[in-house]
Protein backbone atom coordinates (compact mmCIF):
# COMPACT_ATOMS: atom_id res chain seq x y z
CA UNK A 1 0.00 0.00 0.00
CA UNK A 2 1.33 3.37 -1.16
CA UNK A 3 2.14 5.70 2.03
CA UNK A 4 0.49 9.00 1.91
CA UNK A 5 0.96 12.11 3.93
CA UNK A 6 -1.36 14.88 4.69
CA UNK A 7 -1.15 17.75 2.76
CA UNK A 8 -1.71 20.72 5.69
CA UNK A 9 1.25 18.83 7.56
CA UNK A 10 3.28 18.71 4.67
CA UNK A 11 2.92 22.50 3.89
CA UNK A 12 3.73 23.60 7.97
CA UNK A 13 6.56 21.46 7.95
CA UNK A 14 8.05 23.13 4.94
CA UNK A 15 7.15 26.59 6.05
CA UNK A 16 8.85 25.85 9.99
CA UNK A 17 11.89 24.42 7.53
CA UNK A 18 12.15 27.66 5.20
CA UNK A 19 11.72 29.43 8.42
CA UNK A 20 14.19 28.26 10.22
CA UNK A 21 16.56 28.38 7.67
CA UNK A 22 16.11 32.33 7.68
CA UNK A 23 13.25 33.17 5.32
CA UNK A 24 10.66 35.48 6.42
CA UNK A 25 6.79 34.52 6.70
CA UNK A 26 6.06 35.72 3.40
CA UNK A 27 8.93 34.45 1.56
CA UNK A 28 8.72 30.63 3.56
CA UNK A 29 5.27 29.92 2.81
CA UNK A 30 6.11 31.04 -0.91
CA UNK A 31 8.95 28.69 -1.19
CA UNK A 32 6.59 25.90 1.15
CA UNK A 33 3.49 26.02 -0.76
CA UNK A 34 5.28 26.36 -4.63
CA UNK A 35 7.05 23.50 -3.59
CA UNK A 36 4.57 21.14 -2.08
CA UNK A 37 1.88 22.12 -5.31
CA UNK A 38 4.81 20.62 -7.39
CA UNK A 39 4.13 17.13 -5.66
CA UNK A 40 0.54 17.79 -5.74
CA UNK A 41 0.05 17.41 -9.28
CA UNK A 42 2.92 14.69 -10.12
CA UNK A 43 6.21 17.07 -11.04
CA UNK A 44 7.17 15.45 -7.83
CA UNK A 45 10.94 16.41 -9.06
CA UNK A 46 10.18 19.92 -8.75
CA UNK A 47 8.20 19.79 -5.94
CA UNK A 48 9.50 18.99 -1.99
CA UNK A 49 12.92 17.09 -3.22
CA UNK A 50 14.14 20.51 -4.04
CA UNK A 51 13.74 22.26 -0.25
CA UNK A 52 16.82 20.70 0.89
CA UNK A 53 18.78 22.21 -2.27
CA UNK A 54 16.57 25.22 -1.63
CA UNK A 55 17.63 25.21 2.48
CA UNK A 56 21.29 24.55 1.18
CA UNK A 57 21.36 27.37 -1.42
CA UNK A 58 20.08 29.91 1.64
CA UNK A 59 23.20 28.43 4.26
CA UNK A 60 25.61 29.10 1.35
CA UNK A 61 24.42 32.39 0.24
CA UNK A 62 23.48 31.49 -2.92
CA UNK A 63 19.58 32.15 -2.31
CA UNK A 64 19.35 35.95 -0.89
CA UNK A 65 17.22 35.18 2.51
CA UNK A 66 15.83 39.14 2.61
CA UNK A 67 15.17 42.22 0.69
CA UNK A 68 13.22 43.41 -2.08
CA UNK A 69 13.84 42.89 -5.92
CA UNK A 70 14.42 46.00 -7.63
CA UNK A 71 12.95 47.83 -10.22
CA UNK A 72 15.28 48.36 -13.23
CA UNK A 73 12.68 49.95 -15.15
CA UNK A 74 8.79 50.25 -15.76
CA UNK A 75 5.69 51.38 -17.37
CA UNK A 76 1.56 50.73 -16.86
CA UNK A 77 2.17 47.51 -19.10
CA UNK A 78 5.70 45.96 -18.24
CA UNK A 79 8.70 45.85 -14.90
CA UNK A 80 11.98 44.38 -15.26
CA UNK A 81 13.27 43.62 -11.73
CA UNK A 82 16.53 42.12 -10.79
CA UNK A 83 16.15 40.09 -8.58
CA UNK A 84 18.92 39.77 -6.78
CA UNK A 85 18.92 36.11 -5.97
CA UNK A 86 15.89 35.92 -3.52
CA UNK A 87 14.04 33.28 -3.67
CA UNK A 88 12.14 32.53 -6.97
CA UNK A 89 8.59 31.38 -5.80
CA UNK A 90 7.92 34.35 -3.92
CA UNK A 91 9.25 36.33 -6.74
CA UNK A 92 7.10 34.99 -9.30
CA UNK A 93 4.52 35.43 -6.86
CA UNK A 94 5.26 38.93 -6.65
CA UNK A 95 5.58 39.47 -10.61
CA UNK A 96 2.34 37.58 -10.93
CA UNK A 97 0.46 39.65 -8.72
CA UNK A 98 2.03 42.98 -10.58
CA UNK A 99 1.35 41.34 -14.16
CA UNK A 100 -2.61 40.85 -13.16
CA UNK A 101 -3.14 44.37 -11.42
CA UNK A 102 -1.21 45.72 -14.92
CA UNK A 103 -3.79 43.54 -17.12
CA UNK A 104 -6.78 44.38 -15.04
CA UNK A 105 -6.26 48.00 -16.60
CA UNK A 106 -4.21 47.51 -20.05
CA UNK A 107 -5.16 43.94 -20.76
CA UNK A 108 -1.80 42.66 -20.41
CA UNK A 109 0.65 42.31 -17.61
CA UNK A 110 4.53 41.26 -17.90
CA UNK A 111 7.35 41.09 -15.62
CA UNK A 112 10.42 40.45 -16.14
CA UNK A 113 13.10 39.27 -13.93
CA UNK A 114 17.11 38.89 -14.13
CA UNK A 115 19.05 37.22 -11.16
CA UNK A 116 16.19 35.22 -9.63
CA UNK A 117 16.65 31.98 -7.97
CA UNK A 118 15.32 28.72 -9.03
CA UNK A 119 11.27 28.74 -9.28
CA UNK A 120 9.93 25.37 -8.98
CA UNK A 121 7.17 23.77 -10.66
CA UNK A 122 6.08 26.22 -13.50
CA UNK A 123 2.31 24.73 -13.72
CA UNK A 124 2.25 25.48 -9.88
CA UNK A 125 1.61 29.11 -10.75
CA UNK A 126 -1.00 29.10 -13.45
CA UNK A 127 -4.73 27.42 -11.20
CA UNK A 128 -5.11 30.67 -8.94
CA UNK A 129 -4.55 32.72 -12.39
CA UNK A 130 -6.83 30.47 -14.24
CA UNK A 131 -9.34 30.37 -11.50
CA UNK A 132 -9.53 34.57 -11.87
CA UNK A 133 -10.63 34.18 -15.47
CA UNK A 134 -7.04 35.38 -16.83
CA UNK A 135 -4.02 33.65 -18.73
CA UNK A 136 -0.80 32.98 -17.57
CA UNK A 137 2.27 32.51 -19.61
CA UNK A 138 5.29 31.92 -18.01
CA UNK A 139 8.88 31.01 -18.85
CA UNK A 140 12.39 30.97 -17.67
CA UNK A 141 16.15 29.91 -17.94
CA UNK A 142 19.44 29.71 -16.01
CA UNK A 143 21.92 31.31 -17.93
CA UNK A 144 24.58 30.01 -15.10
CA UNK A 145 24.18 26.62 -17.21
CA UNK A 146 23.87 24.73 -20.16
CA UNK A 147 22.16 20.97 -21.25
CA UNK A 148 20.85 21.04 -24.69
CA UNK A 149 23.24 21.46 -27.59
CA UNK A 150 22.18 23.24 -30.64
CA UNK A 151 20.76 21.20 -33.27
CA UNK A 152 23.44 19.30 -35.03
CA UNK A 153 26.03 20.42 -32.40
CA UNK A 154 27.21 18.59 -29.79
CA UNK A 155 28.04 20.72 -26.63
CA UNK A 156 25.47 22.34 -24.42
CA UNK A 157 24.08 26.06 -24.62
CA UNK A 158 21.23 26.14 -22.85
CA UNK A 159 19.00 25.19 -20.21
CA UNK A 160 15.63 22.64 -20.58
CA UNK A 161 14.21 26.25 -20.75
CA UNK A 162 10.41 25.42 -19.85
CA UNK A 163 7.60 27.35 -21.06
CA UNK A 164 4.31 27.25 -19.18
CA UNK A 165 0.70 28.79 -19.36
CA UNK A 166 -2.74 28.40 -18.14
CA UNK A 167 -6.16 29.91 -19.13
CA UNK A 168 -9.64 29.20 -18.13
CA UNK A 169 -12.57 26.68 -19.93
CA UNK A 170 -15.89 26.34 -18.74
CA UNK A 171 -14.90 22.48 -17.52
CA UNK A 172 -11.48 23.93 -15.97
CA UNK A 173 -8.33 25.20 -16.34
CA UNK A 174 -6.04 24.27 -19.00
CA UNK A 175 -2.23 23.82 -17.69
CA UNK A 176 0.60 23.54 -19.89
CA UNK A 177 4.35 22.94 -18.80
CA UNK A 178 6.73 22.01 -21.65
CA UNK A 179 10.29 21.99 -21.56
CA UNK A 180 12.21 22.63 -25.03
CA UNK A 181 14.55 19.52 -24.24
CA UNK A 182 12.67 15.96 -24.00
CA UNK A 183 13.34 15.49 -20.76
CA UNK A 184 15.10 17.58 -18.00
CA UNK A 185 18.02 18.10 -15.37
CA UNK A 186 15.95 16.42 -12.46
CA UNK A 187 14.76 13.39 -14.17
CA UNK A 188 18.41 12.30 -15.53
CA UNK A 189 19.74 13.23 -12.22
CA UNK A 190 16.99 10.53 -10.93
CA UNK A 191 17.07 7.91 -13.42
CA UNK A 192 20.79 7.88 -12.86
CA UNK A 193 20.94 7.72 -9.10
CA UNK A 194 18.21 4.68 -9.69
CA UNK A 195 20.36 3.18 -12.02
CA UNK A 196 17.56 2.58 -14.87
CA UNK A 197 17.67 3.80 -18.67
CA UNK A 198 15.17 6.08 -20.18
CA UNK A 199 12.39 4.31 -22.17
CA UNK A 200 13.83 6.47 -25.81
CA UNK A 201 16.60 7.99 -26.50
CA UNK A 202 16.31 11.11 -25.30
CA UNK A 203 20.37 12.18 -24.48
CA UNK A 204 22.76 12.37 -26.93
CA UNK A 205 26.23 11.63 -25.78
CA UNK A 206 29.65 13.28 -25.79
CA UNK A 207 30.12 12.62 -29.86
CA UNK A 208 26.37 13.09 -30.63
CA UNK A 209 24.77 9.60 -30.56
CA UNK A 210 21.28 8.92 -29.28
CA UNK A 211 21.55 7.51 -25.95
CA UNK A 212 18.78 5.99 -23.18
CA UNK A 213 21.68 6.00 -20.94
CA UNK A 214 21.42 9.04 -17.81
CA UNK A 215 25.36 8.18 -17.43
CA UNK A 216 26.15 9.89 -20.60
CA UNK A 217 24.74 13.49 -19.81
CA UNK A 218 27.60 13.14 -16.82
CA UNK A 219 30.35 12.33 -19.46
CA UNK A 220 29.49 15.75 -21.63
CA UNK A 221 26.36 14.39 -23.04
CA UNK A 222 23.87 16.64 -23.62
CA UNK A 223 19.65 16.40 -23.41
CA UNK A 224 17.79 16.71 -26.71
CA UNK A 225 15.94 19.44 -27.90
CA UNK A 226 12.20 18.29 -28.05
CA UNK A 227 11.46 16.66 -30.99
CA UNK A 228 14.62 14.47 -30.82
CA UNK A 229 16.60 12.87 -33.89
CA UNK A 230 13.89 13.47 -36.64
CA UNK A 231 12.31 17.17 -35.53
CA UNK A 232 15.07 18.33 -32.97
CA UNK A 233 15.24 21.75 -35.29
CA UNK A 234 11.83 22.72 -34.01
CA UNK A 235 12.75 22.41 -29.97
CA UNK A 236 15.94 24.05 -30.47
CA UNK A 237 14.80 27.21 -31.72
CA UNK A 238 11.79 27.55 -29.52
CA UNK A 239 14.46 27.06 -26.56
CA UNK A 240 16.45 30.04 -28.38
CA UNK A 241 13.04 31.78 -28.39
CA UNK A 242 12.63 31.32 -24.15
CA UNK A 243 16.62 32.52 -24.06
CA UNK A 244 15.22 35.47 -25.49
CA UNK A 245 12.07 35.99 -23.40
CA UNK A 246 14.00 35.52 -20.22
CA UNK A 247 17.42 36.90 -20.39
CA UNK A 248 17.54 38.73 -23.26
CA UNK A 249 14.50 40.93 -22.16
CA UNK A 250 15.62 40.77 -18.54
CA UNK A 251 19.24 42.35 -19.32
CA UNK A 252 21.41 39.75 -17.69
CA UNK A 253 22.44 36.30 -19.10
CA UNK A 254 24.87 34.04 -20.26
CA UNK A 255 27.05 36.98 -21.82
CA UNK A 256 27.87 38.03 -18.09
CA UNK A 257 28.84 34.08 -17.55
CA UNK A 258 27.28 34.18 -14.17
CA UNK A 259 27.23 31.58 -11.25
CA UNK A 260 25.64 29.65 -9.15
CA UNK A 261 21.84 28.40 -9.62
CA UNK A 262 19.48 30.48 -10.92
CA UNK A 263 16.88 31.79 -13.30
CA UNK A 264 15.83 34.55 -15.98
CA UNK A 265 12.06 34.64 -15.93
CA UNK A 266 9.39 36.15 -17.80
CA UNK A 267 5.81 36.45 -16.47
CA UNK A 268 2.67 37.50 -18.36
CA UNK A 269 -1.06 37.91 -17.50
CA UNK A 270 -3.66 38.43 -19.93
CA UNK A 271 -7.03 39.72 -19.53
CA UNK A 272 -9.69 38.24 -21.70
CA UNK A 273 -12.23 40.71 -20.73
CA UNK A 274 -9.93 43.39 -22.29
CA UNK A 275 -9.99 41.72 -25.93
CA UNK A 276 -12.83 40.38 -27.37
CA UNK A 277 -14.73 39.60 -23.91
CA UNK A 278 -14.79 37.14 -21.45
CA UNK A 279 -17.69 35.54 -22.86
CA UNK A 280 -16.12 34.96 -26.02
CA UNK A 281 -13.05 33.80 -24.86
CA UNK A 282 -14.74 30.90 -22.51
CA UNK A 283 -17.04 30.29 -25.76
CA UNK A 284 -14.26 29.59 -28.05
CA UNK A 285 -11.81 27.53 -25.02
CA UNK A 286 -14.93 25.50 -24.32
CA UNK A 287 -16.02 24.60 -27.72
CA UNK A 288 -11.79 22.90 -27.65
CA UNK A 289 -12.21 21.47 -24.33
CA UNK A 290 -15.37 19.64 -25.65
CA UNK A 291 -13.93 19.06 -29.22
CA UNK A 292 -11.20 17.31 -27.39
CA UNK A 293 -13.37 15.18 -24.91
CA UNK A 294 -15.44 14.23 -28.34
CA UNK A 295 -12.65 13.11 -30.12
CA UNK A 296 -12.42 9.30 -30.26
CA UNK A 297 -9.20 7.41 -29.00
CA UNK A 298 -7.13 5.29 -30.48
CA UNK A 299 -7.38 1.95 -30.48
CA UNK A 300 -6.39 0.48 -27.11
CA UNK A 301 -5.41 3.77 -26.06
CA UNK A 302 -6.81 6.27 -23.24
CA UNK A 303 -9.06 8.95 -23.90
CA UNK A 304 -7.71 12.60 -24.82
CA UNK A 305 -7.73 14.92 -22.27
CA UNK A 306 -6.72 18.27 -22.02
CA UNK A 307 -3.44 19.69 -20.63
CA UNK A 308 -3.21 19.88 -16.79
CA UNK A 309 -6.67 17.52 -16.44
CA UNK A 310 -4.11 14.81 -15.15
CA UNK A 311 -2.63 16.92 -12.92
CA UNK A 312 -5.40 18.69 -11.17
CA UNK A 313 -6.94 14.96 -10.61
CA UNK A 314 -3.75 14.52 -9.21
CA UNK A 315 -3.96 17.02 -6.68
CA UNK A 316 -7.49 16.42 -5.69
CA UNK A 317 -6.85 12.94 -4.82
CA UNK A 318 -3.88 14.19 -2.92
CA UNK A 319 -6.00 16.74 -0.93
CA UNK A 320 -8.60 14.24 -0.13
CA UNK A 321 -6.56 11.23 1.06
CA UNK A 322 -2.81 12.78 0.89
CA UNK A 323 -0.03 12.96 -1.45
CA UNK A 324 2.09 10.07 -2.12
CA UNK A 325 5.71 11.45 -2.32
CA UNK A 326 8.30 9.73 -4.30
CA UNK A 327 10.45 7.24 -2.32
CA UNK A 328 13.74 9.89 -2.09
CA UNK A 329 11.72 12.54 -0.71
CA UNK A 330 10.99 11.25 2.62
CA UNK A 331 14.39 10.69 3.46
CA UNK A 332 15.22 13.77 2.64
CA UNK A 333 12.46 15.72 4.79
CA UNK A 334 13.79 13.22 7.80
CA UNK A 335 16.92 14.97 7.74
CA UNK A 336 15.72 18.19 7.75
CA UNK A 337 13.84 17.53 10.80
CA UNK A 338 16.96 16.61 12.45
CA UNK A 339 18.80 19.66 10.71
CA UNK A 340 16.02 22.04 12.36
CA UNK A 341 14.71 19.86 15.07
CA UNK A 342 11.45 20.00 13.80
CA UNK A 343 8.72 17.09 14.44
CA UNK A 344 8.55 15.11 10.82
CA UNK A 345 5.50 14.58 9.42
CA UNK A 346 4.15 10.91 9.55
CA UNK A 347 2.31 8.88 7.16
CA UNK A 348 -1.03 8.73 6.61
Amino acid sequence: MTARHDVAQLRSFAIAACAAAGLDSEKARSVAEVLLEGDLMGHDTHGLALLTPYLDALQSGDMRASGEPEVISATAVAQTWDGRKLPGPWLVRRAIARAEAASADAGIGVVSIGRCHHIGCLAAYGPPVAAAGRMLLLTCSDPATGSVAPWGGTRRIYTPNPLAAAWPTPEGPVLIDVSMSITTNGMTARKRVEGGLFAHEVLLDAEGRPTRDPNAFWADGTLMPLGGVEAGHKGFALGLLIEVLTSALAGHGRAEAPTGWGASVLVMVIDPSRFGGTAAFLRETGWMAQAVHANPPRPGGEAPRLPGERAMARRAEALARGVALHPAIPPALAKLAQRFELALPEAV
